[in-house]
């Protein structure tokens, strides 16, 4: 395909040359020219602006910081829409707000273009080895017209529906990794704190809930089963988590998301929940939001 790809940063740049590696006609534009100047010996026409960039293309790519760099690059002065044929696809695989993008979206149909939200997932190194994960979100027709595009780039391609459920995705996936960032801080710190060994530690809480995850250990054949018997209990684990917060203030170790999660779990006998497993956690929090 003829792809207009905007933006060569640490993902952007390794994506679009696996996308010359893949045979693609490509122009490339990035704002830095530090960036541009990369790829001034690849197979790739080094573009101008976005609108040179998607010049005669079939399809632009925007690989960007964040949504007002994506809707300038497309609808700004020298936007790709300037040049853009209409009907083409449009694929922002940057991690932008869901509303924005839905926003944009809906823009970008009443003018004639057809759009895919379809951020990736995984490393830099994924990038560069075409290893990413990308979670699509459009109609199952242009997710076919991109697939060879994704190909390219990832090794596991999610259509998780309609427009913007692909950015939806994304930014649940996100905000579960990064408080899993915090809470293994918070705990790491509080066995330094409390004088253990962090290799020690680190060896039993990978073993365990603590490190495998709830969604990979207990969730699946507890509540996400309908079944909510109690291998741990609510109130048990209220009760680990009041010690443990103890033990976080006796050595001066702070545990700001340990101290809601008690006051969530305190919530459990009031709601009648306090003798089921602590997976119903996902029933009590559905019940308070009328999810």
């Amino acid at each position: 395909m003829k792809i207009a790809f905007l933006g060569l940063g640490t993902m952007g740049g390794p994506m679009a040359r696996n996308l010359i590696k893949g045979g693609h006609e490509m122009a490339v534009f990035d704002a830095s020219p530090r960036a541009l100047e990369a790829f001034a010996g690849l197979r790739c026409r080094v573009a101008r602006s976005p609108e040179d960039a998607a010049n005669g293309a079939e399809a632009v790519i925007t690989m960007l910081p964040d949504s007002p760099q994506v809707r300038d690059a497309l609808l700004g002065p020298a936007g790709a829409c300037r040049t853009l044929g209409k009907d083409r696809l449009i694929i922002d695989m940057s991690t932008i707000a869901a509303s924005a993008s839905i926003a944009l979206a809906n823009e970008l149909s009443a003018q004639g273009f057809r759009m895919l939200d379809a951020p990736v997932g995984r490393t830099p190194d994924d990038a560069a080895a075409g290893t990413l994960l990308v979670i699509v979100g459009g109609t199952a027709q242009d997710v076919a017209e991109a697939r060879p595009i994704f190909e390219c780039l990832a090794d596991s391609i999610v259509h998780a529906g309609p427009r913007g459920h692909g950015i939806k995705l994304k930014l649940v996936n996100n905000y579960m990794a990064t408080v899993g960032t915090l809470l293994t801080a918070e705990a790491l710190t509080l066995a330094k704190k409390a004088g253990l060994d962090r290799d020690i530690a680190v060896k039993v809480m990978s073993s365990t809930t603590a490190g495998r995850g709830q969604l990979v250990v207990n969730y699946p054949k507890k509540v996400l089963a309908g079944d909510v018997h109690p291998d741990f209990p609510m109130r048990m684990a209220h009760k680990d988590i009041s010690h443990a917060l103890s033990l976080g203030a006796e050595v001066g170790s702070p545990l700001l998301l340990g101290a809601i999660a008690r006051e969530m779990l305190a919530l459990a006998q009031p709601w009648g929940r306090a003798d089921q497993d602590w997976t119903a956690m996902l029933l009590l929090l559905e019940d308070l939001s009328r999810a």
